[in-house]
């Protein structure tokens, strides 16, 4: 009886889940719209003042300074205001989970330590609830990614105002997740453990075993006589060039440890993740043109020894020494912190890094990273209309206020539950 209880309940909360669905997603742009007198930020470092935007077919087909550029189609005029492009979030499991509580509403890993074939795209929720309290922040595009097991499976980049997993997919499996080996350990006394740091004496146990893997994934070649091997054939990318290897490690040695690795193992592109120690590593990074995604700015730091301001000032560190840097946001509440992203950036502002710069970090550097700097990532002609217009600064949580939001020159709906909440106990009190 509890487990018929138990279905029951798992089968009104998704019903439920459908009923409060997310707003509906935008139609197609039907008209060329310009945008008239913002200060536009470009997304790599500049700035144009007083700009003019236009888009058509959900393409930039113009952007320059007002007194240059003729005006066409729809009009907004955005004169005091700010443009931006869309807010990527990297290595988040948006749309993977919806309330932790809820273990039928959480599909971010699967059963297996080594499962490169297991692809976070299809288990995608575009109608997430919290998805779509992203988009009045301005985050617009997330690389939907895997937790769990050594490799945890193969990411994908969205868009994130869609009808289901096929209309958001912006790059399909654009890369493999590896959780590197920790080569030290903090005991733990309820687990019989004395407590403090000791070195993993397993360590070179499991790097051996991700060697192992790859070489069987390197050599493995598919005929039509043979047993198809899923997780060989799903890695066959990382060593053309076709996906990139993320590789998740905090501590030096690691870091170190996994670079080498890598480029011993002919892996064309490797990206760090989290990267905590990576100020320590700047020569080995900048040998094989490494990148790095640097966990959330507003944390505390990993190590007693720390400065208490080490995680804030890390990717001004990085990018100082020439690394490439974007910011993700694993960890404890991340899906639902994921619309703090650019206060993230705000934060490195907050370090000295000029504000420019640190716009880069979470829309022209993290594009570079994911592969579709192509088509996003910053405004430029022919790239996307994947955009927001900002009251004020869009990194400073006081002014990011947005009054609308495009992608592919789709106009968004901003409406989602907190600010129907908002405005529903604003009216409680004013009366």
């Amino acid at each position: 009886m509890k487990i018929i209880k138990n279905i029951v309940a798992s089968l009104l909360f998704v019903f439920t889940i459908q009923l409060t669905a997310q707003q509906t997603p935008a139609d197609k742009q039907s008209e060329v719209i310009t945008i008239v007198g913002a200060t536009a930020h470009i997304g790599n470092g500049e700035i144009i003042e007083n700009s003019v935007i236009t888009f058509e077919n959900g393409k930039i087909t113009a952007i320059d300074n007002a007194a240059t550029t003729n005006t066409s189609g729809k009009i907004i005029d955005a004169k005091g205001k700010h443009v931006y492009p869309g807010f990527i979030m990297p290595n988040s499991t948006l749309g993977l989970g919806e309330i932790d509580a809820v273990k039928a509403s959480v599909d971010q890993s699967e059963i297996g330590g080594v499962i490169p074939h297991v692809r976070s795209l299809i288990a995608y929720n575009a109608e997430s609830k919290v998805v779509e309290s992203m988009r009045p922040n301005g985050v617009l595009l997330a690389q939907i990614t895997p937790r769990g097991g050594r490799i945890s499976g193969t990411s994908s980049v969205v868009q994130l105002d869609a009808w289901n997993w096929e209309d958001a997919a912006v790059k399909v499996d654009d890369g493999i997740h590896l959780n590197w080996p920790n080569s030290f350990s903090n005991g733990r006394r309820r687990f019989g453990e004395e407590p403090g740091i000791k070195p993993n004496k397993d360590y070179g146990k499991q790097v051996e075993e991700i060697k192992q893997f790859l070489v069987g994934a390197k050599t493995y070649k598919l005929s039509s006589e043979s047993t198809k091997n899923l997780p060989f054939e799903a890695s066959l990318g990382l060593f053309d060039g076709a996906k990139k290897l993320y590789i998740h490690a905090d501590n030096a040695r690691e870091i170190i440890d996994a670079v080498t690795f890598s480029k011993e193992m002919g892996v064309k592109n490797v990206v760090i993740v989290g990267g905590y120690e990576a100020n320590k590593t700047i020569d080995i990074l900048k040998k094989h043109s490494i990148p790095v995604l640097v966990q959330r700015t507003q944390s505390l730091p990993n190590h007693n020894d720390d400065n208490y301001d080490f995680p804030y000032k890390l990717p001004k560190l990085l990018t100082d020494a020439g690394i490439l840097v974007g910011l993700e946001n694993s960890g404890s509440m991340e899906r639902m912190n994921s619309r703090n992203l650019p206060f993230y950036a705000g934060q490195v502002v907050g370090q000295g890094l000029d504000k420019e710069k640190a716009l880069q970090l979470i829309t022209g550097n993290t594009a570079k990273i994911l592969g579709i700097d192509k088509d996003y990532g910053t405004l430029e002609v022919g790239k996307s209309a994947t955009l927001f217009i900002s009251e004020g600064d869009a990194l400073d949580m006081r002014t990011n206020q947005l009054s609308h939001a495009y992608i592919d020159g789709r106009l968004l709906s901003l409406e989602t539950h907190q600010t129907e909440l908002w405005k529903r106990y604003s009216n409680k009190y004013s009366k």
